[in-house]
């Protein structure tokens, strides 16, 4: 298409940043292996010391909708790190969450439980969640210098999303949920500024 109005989007939504050491590299959730699989990549090539990838199962779906042998998404996730050769003891759990915004504040709550510093972190992500991640683990770790890494993943990137009228809906959707959930975060924080410490529960993931 020629003069793409819809650029800014693309710029919004699609955030990727050159990884660097880190003390820790979160990974939100999610039945697919790409995003374990480049975390452990990065884990293998001494970015990080853990991993901490984070999910029980979708809210909407009620139950882990991926390979019918796990029943969380960290268990899924955990698995693919240790065929991919990342020792156990460096794979944290997280596996109470069910959509992006409990990733966020149960991940926080896992690393203060261990009395873990975080001054770094990476996420991987999917591509197109990535700016919606972003802004979550921004708000719980506000003092944290947060890179995404993300993965393609149902095979949308910033060069295609505008194409097909299935990768519209889902960016444009995540664009409707960076507004939608974050007018509530953003009116909260005014009266306290600190992370949240509880889920909205009628958000979607």
């Amino acid at each position: 298409m020629e003069s793409r109005f819809f650029d800014c989007i693309t710029e919004f939504i699609f955030l990727e940043d050159k990884p660097e050491k880190a003390d820790v590299i979160f990974v939100p959730g999610g039945n697919y292996p790409d995003s374990a699989k480049r975390a452990a990549a990065l884990f293998l090539d001494g970015y990080a010391p853990y991993v901490l990838p984070s999910g029980r199962y979708g809210k909407i779906a009620g139950h882990f909708t991926g390979d019918p042998a796990y029943r969380t998404e960290w268990e899924y996730l955990r698995d693919i790190m240790l065929d991919s050769g990342v020792p156990e003891s460096a794979i944290l759990k997280e596996d109470r969450a069910t959509f992006t915004w409990e990733n966020a504040i149960c991940s926080r709550h896992v690393l203060e439980e261990m009395n873990l510093t975080v001054g770094s972190a990476i996420i991987v992500c999917q591509a197109f969640h990535a700016r919606r991640c972003q802004m979550y683990y921004r708000e719980q770790f506000p003092d944290v210098k947060l890179m995404i890494c993300p993965v393609v993943t149902r095979d949308i990137t910033r060069e295609n999303w505008f194409l097909d009228e299935e990768k519209i809906d889902i960016v444009l959707g995540e664009m409707e949920r960076c507004g939608n959930q974050f007018h509530r975060i953003m009116k909260d924080k005014i009266k306290d500024p600190r992370p949240a410490d509880g889920s909205l529960i009628h958000w979607q993931s």
